[in-house]
């Protein structure tokens, strides 16, 4: 059955070479049940709000499965938070949930499949200097990107909540369609 593993938020901001200057991407658990709202878990931040957070990217999930992959390719650990996700999965493949596809996580929380991540240079300087340089075409090419989520009604998550597919949208594209159409 497929499940929640962990709910993450902003641990620390960091300097960032970017055009913001400054990133949210360092995610990591906490304990307990948490809120989330409209634009996603209580006590997150996002730096760069232009291309990240509002309605349509409350939440960034990552399986779990994807994950395992990538600490084998790359020989480091991964722990959840690792790819700035709000929310590691188990038991859901989440690249092939169709755009509009409905999950309940726990017992109240619904949200909505919106859009495939797009990786960006901050989250190639935040995976460090060794992959810095074509880590962006790399992740992409994988096929392991994860969707952002809309919340369709808010509630409390916690680590070990069951994720309910409610309904899928017939013909709408996949994560992946999405992210390979131009």
């Amino acid at each position: 059955m497929p499940e929640l593993l962990a709910v993450c938020v902003v641990h620390q901001l960091h300097d960032d070479a970017g055009t913001i200057g400054t990133t949210a991407i360092d995610k990591r658990p906490v304990a307990g049940r948490v809120k989330v709202g409209p634009y996603g878990v209580y006590a997150d931040v996002q730096a760069d709000r232009k291309h990240h957070g509002g309605l349509e990217q409350a939440l960034y999930v990552y399986a779990e499965e994807d994950a395992a992959y990538w600490q084998a390719e790359l020989g480091r650990d991964l722990p959840p938070g690792a790819f700035g996700e709000n929310l590691r999965t188990s038991g859901i493949d989440v690249n092939a949930a169709r755009i509009g596809e409905v999950w309940r996580i726990g017992e109240t929380v619904e949200v909505e499949v919106t859009k495939p991540r797009r990786p960006c240079a901050t989250f190639a300087r935040w995976m460090g200097p060794d992959l810095e340089r074509g880590w962006v075409k790399r992740f992409a090419d994988s096929g392991r990107l994860g969707p952002y989520l809309r919340v369709l009604r808010n509630g409390t998550i916690g680590a070990g909540d069951a994720i309910t597919v409610v309904s899928v949208p017939a013909g709408a594209p996949t994560v992946m369609d999405a992210f390979r159409r131009p």
